[in-house]
């Protein structure tokens, strides 16, 4: 007498602010089943992604070092920025070897820039949060705002999608920030990719709220990147040629005004000015820290040179050295625009909601 195969029964959710249905498993509690946890526990693919986060933070910190200098990231093979000597395989593993050594070229002992580890360290974990964003597991993040539209391939391509644009976001920070350039090998390819992510994870904007109907959730996820990238560069653009214009020099580099487009690629329109106004933030609150720490450390000094001198002279004096700390020390934009994209990459959308909320708006 046969036998009756019982199959579990796996209740359908939905998630309206993802725009996404996945299956729950008895067995796994509250946990989405999809196709990054068929093979068992969350965990074993969050290390895998942190894995492959390591080892692309890696060649990351090549071309970090290389491209300013116009260098192949292909060949020649790692070496000691110090005694150019080859470094072996075995000295080459993410965060680990830089531990061991701790911090220094095996062979002449220079000293390497604790960058390299960070560099790895940042590019594991925020392809751990793509992760854990893409599957819904991150608190505070939409990857789907178009809740109209469902994301093709999902959740790899919206993990895939995070995970390029850190890659490309913290390479650039770090770049400009050692070297003051944001180079095209990173910029320009990663406007194109950010169009193209857009046919697959869909991207809210004005396209949908156009006279006309357009054919196709992707067309219109297509137009939304394509006006994101147009709003970034052109205000950017803008910026740069009015500030030229009134102090005639040069205040932005066009590096800026191409990251802007790729961050719009990647955003969209409502990303895209929010991250302006991030930027803008955190950029006025590092270079009111910068001439506020100059300021306490002038003041120390002329205390200690000039002990007699009254204390609203010094004050006085050690402020008029301080506040010309930005004519002679630059600030790279591209740094704090960096930060405010990754920040909106993952929670910009809950960003704006908590805005509107307090403005009532």
């Amino acid at each position: 007498m046969a036998t009756a195969l019982h199959l579990p029964t796996y209740p359908i959710t939905n998630f309206p602010r993802l725009g996404i249905i996945s299956l729950k498993s008895p067995d796994l509690g509250s946990s989405p089943l999809s196709l990054l946890d068929l093979a068992g526990h969350v965990y074993f693919f969050a290390a895998a992604f942190f894995l492959f986060g390591l080892i692309f933070g890696s060649f990351l910190n090549v071309c970090i070092y290389r491209m300013p200098r116009e260098i192949s990231v292909v060949s020649p093979g790692s070496a000691c920025p110090a005694c150019e000597a080859p470094i072996a395989a075995y000295d080459n593993i993410p965060v680990l070897s830089w531990l061991i050594l701790r911090g220094r070229c095996r062979k002449c002992k220079a000293p390497i820039t604790p960058r390299y580890a960070m560099v790895e360290l940042l590019t594991g974990v925020a392809f751990v949060m793509a992760y854990f964003a893409a599957i819904g597991q991150l608190p505070g993040t939409v990857v789907n705002p178009d809740v109209r539209c469902d994301i093709v391939g999902w959740p790899l391509s919206a993990a895939l999608k995070l995970c390029v644009l850190c890659f490309l976001l913290i390479g650039l920070i770090f770049t400009d920030a050692e070297t003051q350039l944001l180079p095209d090998l990173l910029t320009k390819p990663g406007v194109v990719l950010g169009l193209g992510f857009s046919v697959l994870v869909p991207l809210n904007g004005p396209a949908r709220y156009l006279p006309f109907d357009i054919p196709g959730c992707w067309l219109i996820s297509l137009l939304n990147s394509l006006a994101g990238a147009i709003v970034g560069a052109a205000f950017i653009l803008g910026a740069a040629l009015l500030y030229e214009a009134v102090r005639g020099v040069e205040g932005m580099g066009r590096g800026d005004v191409k990251l802007m487009a790729l961050i719009g690629a990647f955003n969209g329109v409502e990303l895209t000015l929010l991250v302006l106004l991030l930027g803008s933030v955190i950029g006025s609150l590092f270079g009111i820290s910068l001439i506020l720490g100059v300021w306490a450390k002038r003041l120390v000094r002329r205390r200690r040179r000039l002990p007699s001198e009254s204390p609203k002279v010094a004050r006085s004096r050690a402020w008029q050295s301080a506040r010309l700390i930005p004519r002679y020390f630059p600030i790279p934009f591209g740094v704090f625009l960096g930060i405010g994209a990754l920040i909106a990459a993952f929670w910009g959308y809950t960003l704006i909601e908590w805005y509107k909320h307090i403005s009532g708006l």
